[in-house]
């Protein structure tokens, strides 16, 4: 297929009119390997390659995916439209219609996620405050002439780009790159920006072209991951159906992503760690995808001033006025005799704008953000007079208005005194949750890692004392009973609580330490659901890493239960062993465990593409997954225990069946615990962090109602708050 792949090459740089030096020079290869290409001299050119040729010459999406086929030697696509193409494209392969499948599926789920969040947040109730922005200063932008992709030689004027919240798709769309980047100082609406354009971009979006994505850029490090591979991963997180194979060993994400299917729109340059933003804006610069940036103006300024993103144009959000405030506020509260709560207040700042309390006022309600805090303090029915915001007594600067309205934000939404969680309790844990994300470095409050802050140490005690103590305290009440009326006394069942307790939580700690070690500092939540075949790549994979753990925590509980045997005890009947009978039966056990947890990779299989994966759903399935898998394969165990007794001692007593068929069970859910990411949320979220009191017994419904309340937001598999100055406020009172 190499013929092919050179005329198609040959064709299309000549619809884009650029000669082999121009394509070489933008895609940083030399004339000699273009020319190779073109005239089919160099005939297995590789994926890297071809890619950055697609990116140089700045195909549509269809004609990537259709040069990417080429080269890798699948038949050329339908140039004529017949029936089901697109955009004059029809994919050959069952792949290529897949991937097309793929991306009109997760336009839907992006679509839909956008609309509820929008809806919870209140963005058009009742109409989206005027973001407006300008063009920004020549210093932070790149040649117009680059921006505009004209020839070398030529000359290119100024894109008109100043517009509004609801011209945004248009304005995008005048730029010959693609490429925006968005400045704006804290709370100024960036991200509401971000999400509009997408949502607009989708409901213009042809079948089968790039799909518009918001990515929060805070959580990528350049440093240690590719772009694309961060964009890769954060698709498999928010939309864990894209986990599904692909080609040549990678996933359906990657694939998009390679594709030139995905449109990054990526919000919080300066979120970026501290030192990381040099490196990030180089790595942006090395692709030629198009993209939205937003960032605020001091960040992006600081590296921008030496090497702006190439081919960006830049725009600049500017402040609202009183004019903006008197449309709005009045409407977001009712009427009384005609007037409002808010006109006293907007009548001091039109008509006295010199006064000192009109100048610290003016000065703060320049934000969408400040204005939404000042209308949830003030604009509802049992809210206060908002005339004490003039009061220059109690608040001398706008400083102190801004955190006025940052403190009195939690108290105002938690005002109806849930019954579960009061507006001083909820601060509290709101705090813990702020401190929680500050340790961690970032703005995305994923469940699964709740805990992970802690030391490892700590984390593995912990889970040891948990799993350890609910395997101890079900067997002394099980063995108690049994030897109560075998007239043999409680201490035997005492004695059993306690080893097993011991046993157990040694080795559900050694393996949750094993677990963190090899995945990296946190446990990630599994992305699948079971099914009964097609789970080879699965299998491959997750296999080995398996087995090791399982391993590790069998060399603690045969420690355990080899100095039992050598003091002479009993362990799980396990009479006359000594201390290597016990460990090597402990080894055994881990082993059994990790081979079976291991096998079961072969029955998962990636959700559903279609479904908008939030955080409470990606939690359920991840528990489903976890439960049927570790309580099945306890049975197994117990099954096992019971045939190795039965075999060694030659009987087997009457009670250890229904012993070994409970407790089976739940060993296998307790060694789950150690090893799963919903394991991680039941120790820490649902059970130590409750019981110290750093957040409430019913978790998950506690962020949900955050969520609704206006609090935290959703932002695909995690919550964030709903900006990172009320994150900052928290950590800082928490």
């Amino acid at each position: 297929m190499t013929s092919q792949f050179s005329v198609l090459l040959r064709q299309l740089r000549r619809q884009t009119t650029l000669t082999q030096e121009e394509l070489a020079e933008r895609s940083g290869l030399s004339v000699r390997t273009v020319r190779r290409l073109e005239t089919g001299e160099r005939t297995n050119p590789q994926l890297d390659t071809v890619r950055l040729l697609a990116d140089a010459l700045r195909l549509e999406p269809d004609e990537r995916a259709k040069l990417l086929a080429v080269a890798d030697g699948q038949a050329v696509p339908d140039p004529h439209g017949a029936a089901g193409a697109v955009n004059g494209f029809r994919p050959e392969s069952a792949f290529e219609r897949r991937l097309a499948e793929a991306t009109d599926d997760l336009a839907h789920a992006v679509g839909a996620g956008l609309g509820r969040e929008e809806e919870l947040r209140r963005i058009q109730d009742p109409f989206p405050l005027p973001v407006r922005w300008q063009v920004a200063p020549d210093d932070v932008m790149d040649h117009w002439e680059n921006i505009r992709r004209v020839s070398p030689g030529e000359s290119a004027k100024p894109l008109e780009l100043a517009g509004r919240l609801p011209e945004i798709a248009d304005v995008y769309r005048r730029i010959p790159s693609g490429r925006l980047v968005v400045l704006g100082r804290a709370g100024s609406g960036k991200s509401v920006l971000a999400a509009r354009l997408v949502l607009d971009l989708l409901a213009t979006r042809d079948r089968g072209a790039a799909v518009p994505v918001v990515f929060s850029l805070g959580s990528w490090n350049p440093t240690t991951t590719e772009f694309r591979d961060w964009l890769a991963g954060q698709l498999t997180r928010d939309h864990p159906g894209l986990a599904a194979p692909g080609r040549d060993g990678s996933n359906l994400a990657t694939a998009l992503v390679e594709a030139g299917r995905i449109l990054p729109v990526l919000d919080g340059f300066d979120e970026l760690a501290a030192g990381l933003h040099r490196a990030a804006l180089d790595a942006l610069n090395a692709t030629t995808l198009p993209l939205l940036l937003t960032s605020r103006p001091g960040e992006y300024a600081a590296v921008a001033g030496t090497d702006a993103l190439t081919a960006a144009a830049a725009v600049r959000l500017i402040d609202l006025t009183v004019a903006d405030l008197d449309d709005y506020l009045p409407r977001t509260t009712r009427k009384n005799g005609g007037a409002t709560a808010w006109d006293s207040v907007l009548d001091e700042l039109r008509d006295h704008p010199e006064r000192p309390a009109s100048v610290n006022l003016r000065a703060v309600l320049t934000t969408p953000l400040m204005v939404g805090l000042a209308r949830a303090v003030y604009s509802d029915p049992a809210g206060r007079d908002p005339s004490v915001l003039l009061d220059t007594e109690r608040f001398g600067s706008q400083y102190e208005l801004e955190d006025h309205l940052l403190s009195n934000f939690i108290p105002t939404v938690y005002r109806d005194k849930h019954p579960r969680w009061d507006s001083e309790r909820a601060r509290s844990w709101l705090g813990y949750l702020a401190q929680h994300l500050d340790r961690l470095g970032t703005h995305d409050l994923a469940w699964w890692q709740l805990g992970s802050a802690m030391r490892r140490r700590s984390r593995m005690l912990i889970v040891g004392l948990v799993a350890g103590l609910a395997v101890g305290v079900l067997t002394g009440s099980l063995i108690t009973p049994v030897n109560t009326l075998a007239g043999e006394g409680a201490l035997v069942g005492l004695t059993a609580m306690l080893g097993n307790w011991l046993g157990f939580g040694l080795a559900t700690g050694l393996a949750h330490g094993a677990g963190i070690t090899l995945g990296g500092g946190a446990f990630e939540p599994s992305h699948v659901r079971l099914r009964t075949r097609g789970g080879a790549r699965q299998l491959r994979a997750r296999f080995g890493p398996r087995l090791l753990v399982g391993l590790a925590g069998g060399v603690g509980l045969g420690l355990v239960l080899g100095l039992a045997g050598a003091a002479g005890l009993d362990p799980m009947g396990l009479v006359g062993f000594g201390f290597l009978g016990g460990l090597a039966t402990g080894a055994g056990l881990g082993m059994l465990t990790g081979l079976g947890w291991g096998l079961m990779a072969g029955l998962e299989a990636p959700v559903d593409i279609r479904s908008a994966v939030g955080p409470a759903d990606l939690l359920r399935t991840n528990r489903a997954t976890v439960v049927v898998e570790f309580l099945g394969w306890g049975l197994v165990l117990g099954l096992a225990h019971l045939l190795v007794i039965t075999l060694v001692l030659g009987n087997v007593h009457p009670a250890a069946v229904p012993l070994d068929l409970v407790l089976g069970p739940v060993i296998g859910l307790a060694i789950g615990t150690s090893l799963t990411a919903w394991g991680q949320w039941l120790v820490f979220a649902r059970v130590w962090l409750p019981l110290t009191g750093r957040l409430p017994w019913s978790v998950a419904a506690f962020l949900d109602d955050a969520c609704h309340r206006g609090v935290l937001r959703q932002v695909g598999a995690v919550y964030q708050f709903r900006h990172a100055r009320l994150q900052a406020h928290l950590a800082d009172v928490g």
